[in-house]
């Protein structure tokens, strides 16, 4: 399943790829063949992994989710509340995404996309996340380095891409499909294959080669190169966090095994990746329990979908990790310290009462943050 989808196309959803990949999985298993689907996005594996009511998930209008994009954020999540109190709770005012697709599910079938969500919960093998196993007997092969060599090896990957032609790829790319659009102003870096890693990042070095010195062209490459190293490296680090999150702390009964393969030390591929994975698979295969303990991690107590508003700041956190870490932040802790200040500098003034001393309050001007 690479280059079947025009370029041009930007309404490609993760429910296009179930119903692309699900029958070519299914025509493998009619074969007596196993099939290995390799991440990749972890977002659209598991959203092979695990049944979902069709009802649930309809083929999205794109002219429809374009048009409900289109509308403020705030908005947009006061339609959703309308409809669907449940869902807009949990759900940020401005993942405008999130927000419409929401929306767009109930539009298209009358029906509370929570209450959908409930539905699949509800399922014999659901749980907190969304319905049963689709196929009982998958495992999960997780290949995962200590970060430093990763991000050392991801690095190397980029420095290899440029060496292998990426930009005369990027720019016959830019030719024949964005360079029009910039023109008339009309590029976007938001949907379809111009979001992902690795073009938008050179725009600036694409848009002024040709209009700009030499010396100007190589800096805004060597800008171009590091951004895509600094986002391939926070991407990968994403994609972890989602085994993590999504898979190994998944609640309820029906989660597939998640077998960790160390793969820092690439000269050591043979023992310590390829002959596990492979008594793994064959243990699978042949009924038998594998040889390695699948990996396992407590399930958080976090809340995360709590909803509290920071005054100081303006700003609805939602979830208890997201409020401790914007509780830390410098934006918050710089508002903080200018409130405080403000205080002191209010009870420092005081008040001149008729004995002509200074009133003071008893606070200490350290206000609870909300």
């Amino acid at each position: 399943m690479i280059s079947f989808v025009d370029p041009l196309v930007s309404n490609y959803t993760v429910v296009d790829f179930r119903d692309k990949a699900v029958p070519l999985i299914e025509d493998i298993f009619a074969r007596d063949k196993i099939p290995i689907v390799v991440g990749g996005t972890n977002y659209y594996i598991e959203s092979l992994l695990w049944k979902e009511k069709p009802s649930s998930a309809p083929r999205p209008d794109s002219d429809r989710k374009v048009e409900l994009e289109q509308l403020d954020s705030a908005e947009l999540h006061r339609r959703l509340s309308q409809v669907d109190p449940e869902m807009a709770a949990k759900l940020h005012p401005h993942d405008k995404r999130k927000v419409a697709r929401s929306l767009q599910v109930f539009e298209e079938t009358g029906i509370p996309h929570s209450e959908i969500l409930h539905q699949q919960q509800e399922e014999e093998g659901g749980g907190p996340l969304g319905g049963p196993l689709k196929y009982p007997h998958s495992c999960i092969l997780w290949l995962h380095a200590d970060q430093a060599a990763l991000d050392a090896r991801l690095e190397k990957r980029v420095d290899d891409m440029v060496a292998a032609g990426l930009l005369e790829e990027l720019r016959d790319f830019h030719r024949r499909y964005n360079q029009q659009k910039v023109a008339e102003n009309r590029q976007d870096y938001q949907h379809g294959i111009f979001q992902s890693i690795g073009f938008k990042e050179f725009h600036e070095f694409l848009v002024s080669e040709g209009n700009c010195s030499p010396e100007t062209s190589a800096l805004l490459l060597e800008k171009g190169i590091q951004a895509l190293k600094q986002v391939t490296k926070r991407y990968a680090r994403r994609q972890n966090k989602w085994v993590r999150n999504r898979f190994l702390k998944r609640p309820g009964p029906n989660v597939p095994p998640v077998y960790g393969l160390e793969v820092s030390d690439v000269q050591r591929w043979e023992e310590d990746v390829l002959k596990p994975a492979l008594e793994i698979v064959e243990s699978f295969i042949q009924g038998r329990e594998p040889p390695a303990e699948p990996l396992r991690m407590e399930q958080d107590e976090e809340n995360k979908r709590s909803h509290r508003v920071c005054e100081l700041c303006a700003r609805l956190i939602i979830g208890d990790r997201e409020w401790a870490a914007h509780t830390r932040s410098k934006s918050h802790l710089h508002h903080l310290k200018k409130r405080r200040k403000l205080e002191a500098s209010g009870r420092a003034g005081g008040t001149v009462g008729d004995s002509g001393d200074t009133e003071t309050s008893d606070e200490d001007g350290s206000l609870p943050v909300p």
